[in-house]
């Protein structure tokens, strides 16, 4: 190249060096424009719903049917305005002006599509439904009557009406906590499941932790009183506890994301990874039963295969519930159960956990825990002799791993597939229309009852309360019908369901007694 090219390429690329210096942050500052003026364009039209005053705020569907059926269903679109849709909005701005529950329509059972030439088939409810038969037996012949309405009243917390699938609520003194609250919550997501299906009733509740009315002294006009687990020497009715839409007091999720969270704990260690020991931790204060299991923790002396931990409750609020993860805890092979003040809601999460759970013979049953099968589902442990009868758990279980396993498997599966969340709502379902079935009046409103909606307690609430209502609240009505309940129990085939469970009881006492009498032989 010539002397005079190469300069000529240099002024070329010197100059071409120059416009690109210039041109550049032009185009930059040019396309800078073009993003803000975009920008703002999309500001104004994602805004127009505040700008013209707009309050509605959908809450995003977190549950879905587990129902088995032949063919899909096409959901229905509904306008934004139904009450049918799957996303009803929340008007907390309207609620708080007038303290009005909004009018939805809550009878139409008109929500979903399908093809004509295939039908969707409800599954089989869980065997323990049938409990509900035994329950309500007290009032087989002489149905329900305003007095004996009148009469449970006395030991009430509220009394729940439902009429034309609407719900309202006289309260006649503060449960503790917000068990109330989510009690009526749940509620709230049963009539949205089955719009339209839950029958005019009335009951009464009591949100203690015990039954009340005694059947030997209520064997006439027997109450009807509504509460959370009952025992062989009362009339109470079970009804799913609050804590399967969430404990905000004591940081414990909603049933359905918890379940989730248990089963990401127990991938985190396998079975025979985990601690060769009996676990529990819980209040020992609320009971001597609990009191007196603490004394089966491991000393310097003795090692009774227990690890026994109080939980201080208050200490855990400070430090943001670190330490309460019911995931984290499933790291022991065994997990103890036992009663406190009453029954206990740690039940369903000891069953979750994979682990073999040992179950201290209880005096209460809730709703479902009569669908459990000792040693199919949980080993039994004798009240009145903990520490050797654990001991003896903890040892068989470790020298029948294979066993103590498939123990442990059952239970989560029991919890997974026959305590879901569907299963939980078809219960209340059959109850209360079983229960309604019984009426020898008509439910009326109580002229000092307050209607519930999912305004009147979402709006007002705050924090966790208000994240567990969002995180619980059933997507909309059901595209099935409620599973299918098993018919009741003969008097020949409950004399033999509870017939196999003390023979199985037995044994396990034969086996202990046995250890015992092998020891003080000196063979061990």
């Amino acid at each position: 190249m010539t002397k005079n090219g190469e300069q000529g390429l240099q002024a070329t690329s010197f100059k071409e060096s120059i416009w690109r210096s210039f041109v550049k942050p032009s185009a930059v500052v040019f396309f800078l424009f073009l993003l803000l003026a975009a920008g703002f364009v999309c500001t104004y039209f994602l805004n127009i719903p505040s700008l013209t005053g707009s309050a509605f705020r959908p809450i995003p569907a977190t549950t879905t049917s587990t129902k088995s059926q032949k063919c899909p269903l096409q959901n229905t679109k509904f306008s934004t305005n139904s009450s049918t849709d799957s996303q009803i909005p929340l008007n907390c701005t309207t609620f708080e002006r007038t303290n009005t529950c909004p009018s939805y329509d809550t009878t139409s059972t008109s929500y979903s599509r399908q093809d004509p030439n295939c039908s969707s088939e409800p599954s089989t409810c869980p065997e323990y439904f049938r409990w509900i038969y035994e329950d309500l037996r007290p009032w087989a012949h002489t149905g329900i009557t305003k007095e004996m309405m009148d009469k449970a009243q006395k030991k009430a917390h509220f009394k729940l009406v439902i009429v034309k699938g609407k719900a309202y609520v006289e309260r006649y003194d503060r449960a503790y906590q917000t068990r109330d609250l989510f009690a009526w919550w749940g509620v709230l997501q049963l009539l949205r499941k089955y719009p339209g299906k839950v029958p005019d009733l009335e009951l009464v509740f009591n949100c203690h932790d015990r039954p009340v009315f005694l059947s030997k002294e209520n064997a006439v006009d027997p109450p009807t009183l509504f509460g959370y687990c009952g025992d062989d020497d009362t009339i109470d009715l079970t009804f799913p506890d609050w804590s399967f839409w969430g404990w905000p007091e004591i940081n414990i999720k909603p049933w359905e994301p918890l379940m989730k969270d248990l089963e990401r704990g127990n991938r985190k260690k396998r079975w025979v990874n985990r601690e060769p020991y009996a676990y529990w931790k819980g209040n020992p204060d609320v009971s001597p039963i609990r009191q007196d299991l603490l004394k089966c923790n491991v000393t310097k002396k003795k090692d009774w295969n227990a690890r026994l931990y109080v939980q201080d409750w208050r200490r855990e609020f400070d430090q943001g519930y670190k330490n309460s993860d019911l995931a984290d805890q499933c790291t022991h092979r065994f997990k103890i159960y036992i009663e406190g003040n009453g029954w206990s809601v740690s039940r369903k999460y000891i069953l979750a956990c994979d682990s073999l759970a040992l179950v201290v013979d209880p005096r209460f049953y809730d709703f479902f825990s009569r669908g459990l099968k000792p040693m199919k589902h949980y080993w039994p442990i004798k009240a009145d002799d903990k520490c050797k009868s654990i001991k003896y758990a903890v040892d068989w279980g470790n020298s029948h791993k294979k066993e103590a396993q498939a123990i442990g498997k059952q239970a989560t599966k029991f919890m997974n597939e026959e305590l879901n969340m569907d299963y939980v709502y078809d219960y209340m379902f059959h109850l209360l229309n079983e229960y309604a079935k019984l009426f020898k009046y008509k439910p009326t409103i109580p002229e000092k009852a307050f209607e519930l909606c999912l305004e009147s307690l979402y709006c007002p609430a705050r924090g966790l309360e208000r994240t567990y209502m969002m995180d619980s609240m059933w997507k909309g009505p059901n595209d099935t019908e409620p599973c299918t309940i098993p018919p009741p129990y003969t008097p020949s085939s409950l004399y033999d369901l509870l017939q196999k469970k003390a023979d199985t009881l037995k044994q396990v006492d034969k086996w202990e007694k046995q250890q015992k009498l092998w020891k003080e032989g000196g063979h061990i």
